[in-house]
Parts: C-alpha cells; sequence; structure tokens
C-alpha cells in the first residue's frame, strides 16, 4: 500500500493489498487455517461474551477524611478544603427537634425552623437579610424537623466574611419578626387544608400513626388548632432553650485556607456561650395495635380510580447486627425497582400494579419501618395485597437465589461511591454519624459487612424480623368496596380523617 487507507466507499477490486497477490485457493487455504487455531475461537468467544456474565472487581474507594476540631464554646467542626471553584458552604446540624412541640402546639419547631431565616436578626430587619443575600448572591437556609435542625449557607469564597456574619445572626439571635411569624402560620395553616387532597400523603402519614401510634413525634400532625395557638414567644422559648453552640455540629467545604477559616470562625462564633442541650428523648412506642400479634387491616375512604396501598410493620435500628442483612433483602423484595422480585412479580408478570416496591428505613433513636407499597386499580386490590404478603413469606420460606445475592451485594457496594459525591456530601455525612451516635466509618463498616453476607444470613434474618402475621395493612381508594375487597386478611376497620379547616 501507499501509507494511505482506502476509501470506506472504495470498490474491493481497486485496493492494493499484499493479499491480492495471493490466488483464490490459497487465500481459502490460510483462512481455515486460521480460524482452526486455538487463539482464534478463544478471542472469537471473548467477543461473544454475554456482557451480563463479566466479572468486574468491586469498587473501593476512600473519601478524603475532613479535619475535626472543637471550639472553646463546644462547638464542633468540620474542616474539607476543595479549591475547584471559588465557593463555600458552610452546613449546621442543631440538637433541637420536633420531639419538644407541646401537644397542643404542634407545627411549633418547623414554624421556628421557617422563621429563623425569614425573620430577620437582632442586627438586620427581614428585608434587609433577603436585600443583602440577593446582593451577594448567597443563600441561607433553616429547617427544624422531627429529631434534629438544619441550616446551611452558599456563598463566594470573596463575599465569606459578610455571608458568615449573616448566617450567624441567624443561627445566634433571630428576631421572629411579628409579620414573618403570622405569615409563616397562615402558610402552615394552608398547607394544612390542602393535606387532604393527594392520596399519595394520606396513606403515608396515617401508616405512620398505625406504627408509632398517633401522638408519637413520628407520627404526629399539626393542626389548625395547634399552629393558631404557637405565638412568637413560643418560638423565642425554643431558640433560647435548643440552639446553643454546643449543641452545634458545623461543617465547611470549598475554597478557603485552615488558619484563616479557624480564625474567622473563632472570630464569628466565639462571643456564643454555651448553654444547657436537652437530650433527644422520644416517648416509647405504645399502642394497642403494636401488641396486637394479628394483622391490623385498615382503610381510608377517597373518591379515587386505584388504590393507594401500604403493608409492613416497625423494624430495626441501624446499630441492630442484622440491619445489613435487610438492607440486602428489602433490595431483592422491592427497593431495587426493575431487578426486585415485586417489581417482576407484580407487574411484569402479573400486571396488576403501576407501581410496585418495598423500602427499609432503619431508625437510630427508634425502630425503623419497613414497608411494601403499591397503586393498582380497585378489582385488582385484593390479589396485589396477597402477591405482597406471598413475596414477603417467600423469603422466610426458602434462600434467595445466588444471582440474587450476587446482583443485590454488588449494587450495595457499588452505589458507595455515591455516598461521597463531593466534599460537602462527604461533611454531611460525618456531621449526621456524629450527630446521631454512630461511629465515622459506620458507612464502611456496612459495606464490608454487606460483602461478606451468606444465602443463610439473609434466610435467618427475614425468619427473625419479618412478621408476615403482624403486618399493618392499610388502603386508601372507593369507600363502598374496599372493605369487602380487605376482608380476607383480618378485621377490616375505617379510619375516618378529620375534616380540614
Amino acid at each position: 500500500m501507499n501509507g494511505k487507507l482506502p476509501r470506506l466507499n472504495q470498490p474491493l477490486s481497486t485496493i492494493s493489498h499484499p493479499l491480492s497477490a495471493i490466488g483464490p485457493a490459497l487465500l481459502l487455504a490460510l483462512v481455515a487455517s486460521l480460524t482452526a487455531w486455538p487463539g482464534f475461537l478463544y478471542a472469537a468467544e471473548a467477543v461473544q461474551a454475554d456482557p451480563r456474565q463479566m466479572q468486574f472487581e468491586p469498587v473501593r474507594f476512600t473519601p478524603p477524611d475532613p479535619e475535626r476540631l472543637v471550639l472553646d464554646n463546644g462547638m464542633v467542626v468540620y474542616l474539607l478544603e476543595d479549591h475547584e471553584l471559588p465557593l463555600v458552604t458552610v452546613t449546621a446540624a442543631m440538637q433541637t427537634g420536633a420531639w419538644l412541640d407541646p401537644a397542643d402546639k404542634v407545627g411549633l419547631a418547623g414554624i421556628a425552623g421557617v422563621t429563623m431565616r425569614t425573620g430577620g436578626t437582632k442586627r438586620m430587619t427581614a428585608e434587609q437579610v433577603d436585600e443583602e443575600l440577593e446582593q451577594l448572591a448567597a443563600l441561607i437556609s433553616v429547617g427544624i424537623g422531627t429529631e434534629s435542625g438544619s441550616a446551611m449557607l452558599d456563598v463566594l469564597t470573596k463575599d465569606l466574611p459578610r455571608g458568615l456574619q449573616i448566617f450567624a445572626d441567624v443561627l445566634m439571635t433571630p428576631a421572629f419578626a411579628p409579620k414573618r411569624v403570622e405569615l409563616a402560620k397562615l402558610q402552615a395553616i394552608e398547607g394544612i387544608r390542602r393535606r387532604q387532597d393527594q392520596p399519595q400523603s394520606i396513606v403515608a402519614r396515617e401508616f405512620a400513626k398505625l406504627l408509632y401510634g398517633p401522638t408519637h413525634p413520628f407520627a404526629r400532625e399539626s393542626s389548625v388548632e395547634s399552629v393558631t395557638r404557637i405565638t412568637r414567644d413560643d418560638l423565642v422559648a425554643l431558640h433560647a432553650r435548643t440552639v446553643h453552640p454546643n449543641g452545634i455540629i458545623l461543617g465547611v467545604t470549598g475554597d478557603f485556607e485552615k488558619e484563616a477559616m479557624l480564625a474567622l470562625l473563632r472570630q464569628t462564633f466565639g462571643s456564643w456561650q454555651k448553654g444547657k442541650v436537652p437530650a433527644i428523648v422520644l416517648p416509647p412506642v405504645n399502642t394497642d395495635e403494636d401488641r396486637d400479634d394479628k394483622k391490623i387491616v385498615r382503610f381510608i375512604g377517597k373518591g379515587t380510580s386505584q388504590t393507594h396501598l401500604r403493608a409492613g410493620h416497625l423494624s430495626v435500628k441501624e446499630t441492630d447486627p442484622d440491619y445489613p442483612a435487610l438492607s440486602i433483602l428489602n433490595d431483592i423484595l422491592g427497593g431495587s425497582s426493575f431487578r426486585s422480585r415485586l417489581f417482576n412479580d407484580v407487574r411484569t408478570k402479573q400486571g396488576l400494579a403501576y407501581s410496585v416496591g418495598s423500602s427499609l428505613r432503619a431508625g437510630v433513636r427508634e425502630r425503623g419501618v419497613w414497608l411494601m407499597r403499591a397503586e393498582t386499580k380497585l378489582a385488582s386490590t385484593q390479589e396485589v395485597v396477597s402477591r405482597l404478603v406471598a413475596n414477603m413469606e417467600r423469603l422466610q420460606a426458602q434462600p434467595v437465589t445466588d444471582a440474587e445475592l450476587s446482583e443485590a451485594k454488588e449494587a450495595f457496594v457499588n452505589s458507595f461511591v455515591f455516598s461521597f459525591t463531593s466534599p460537602a456530601t462527604i461533611v454531611s455525612r460525618l456531621i449526621g454519624l456524629e450527630y446521631d451516635g454512630l461511629p465515622k466509618d459506620f458507612l464502611q463498616q456496612l459495606r464490608d459487612k454487606v460483602v461478606k453476607l451468606t444465602k443463610d444470613d439473609l434466610l435467618q434474618a427475614a425468619r427473625k424480623h419479618l412478621h408476615p402475621d403482624r403486618l399493618r395493612i392499610l388502603a386508601v381508594g372507593p369507600p363502598e368496596a374496599l372493605p369487602q375487597v380487605l376482608s380476607g386478611f383480618g378485621e377490616v376497620k375505617e379510619i375516618k380523617l378529620p375534616p380540614e379547616g
């Protein structure tokens, strides 16, 4: 050849190639000898191998280790530099929560979190805070959930001193401007009035009540009356009681230098004095139904064209030795969507449900929840519940297959890296682990335990922790038909929703 490659559309008869000088018979003999060579067959088989049968080493990933230190006032600080962009993110976990809400003022902590951000500070009005953050292109958010509060600042590196000062004022000296408090209350009341509009929301809230009882912090709901009772003085008192530097874990990631950041943090938060932080104490789960060994079957009448289902029971804490096995069991049953048993049985093979799956939410201070869910038409409701229970019982009757175990373990191990997608995520994970009293390498330990799991480990965990005879079954759908549809699973009772607004 002349060093040039032939054109793709060039006729073969015009291509000059050393093999063109070989006669046809000799060429055929050469091809035959090559195909008879064992190496040729091996190469062909390798090319044609099924990609689904390919084996790979587990993903190994060691995330960077942020520096942890404690300021003189007891505030814990995690620092992790990242100079890729001129941005800094500051996050804070606060030891407060809705578990402190008085029974007649449920919703207090949530409104406190909103108005810490929107209600101004002692140095700046609410409007001034909004305007300056807009000028800085900075973002501050605050929220308080059931077991903790959180706050976050995103700001450009050049504006960090000013942004951090506003952030500190929001945490230390919120003003709870009366007009902003009233606005937050009105917004909360409007949300309550619309709460019964979505069947998905109804079934989730009422299922929590079946599991924990209606007065437990994990299940209780605010009402128009409870929100109306909340005053600005209540918000001030909750903040003064719970938000202290020695009850805060602060994380800083982004474009900064360690020594300069430490000096800025001490300058900004150094005058904030320690306080008495209330310990997180949740009331015990105490419902008559929780002690009943029979299935609990309930329905909520709603004029919908389909049934929204939940079936499950309380489960384990994250520290339970069987938590890794239950996590893999849940993945196999319904947590992995397209390759799960529930998806393939109930949706793909039977065509009974629009949406189906399972989830395991392990608790930290209280037992978590294991549940199965589905959405289906009324005519299929009974069969879908039967299939959910049957798949649950199958986990106790026989081991999972080798392929199921291998796929679930591989998916778990390979997804480990996504727990550490950015410096901010890494620090947030560590903050959450310390807040919950778990070791900093908890996720790494969990990964290592999952790798060692056997089919027998999963079978024993299923027999110990899954309870088909103690399921809580809840359906939201047409009221005239559900009692009869569900009657085969136990005594059916109706849950009547209170009118809202």
